[in-house]
């Protein structure tokens, strides 16, 4: 398997998941005090939202490239 296909591959499954989940969320440790020897850290949750076009868009490059790259040889 080549490259381009690899890559168009991961694009469609990317575009899946993104169309499927809709986004996803991370766990961020920030420091918000330091006195001395004390630190106190604090976890924030962000939230990434996926659209439905970025979600989309991925799929239909993804099937270009798998079209493009089996006429290419």
């Amino acid at each position: 398997m080549n490259a381009l296909k690899l890559v168009a591959i991961l694009l469609i499954v990317g575009g899946v998941l993104g169309l499927t989940y809709g986004g996803f969320s991370y766990t961020k440790d920030t420091t918000a005090m330091k006195l001395g020897p004390l630190e106190l850290s604090v976890q924030e949750k962000e939230t990434v939202n996926v659209p439905v076009w970025v979600g989309i868009a991925a799929i239909a490059a993804g099937g270009l490239l798998l079209v493009i790259g089996g006429k290419s040889r």
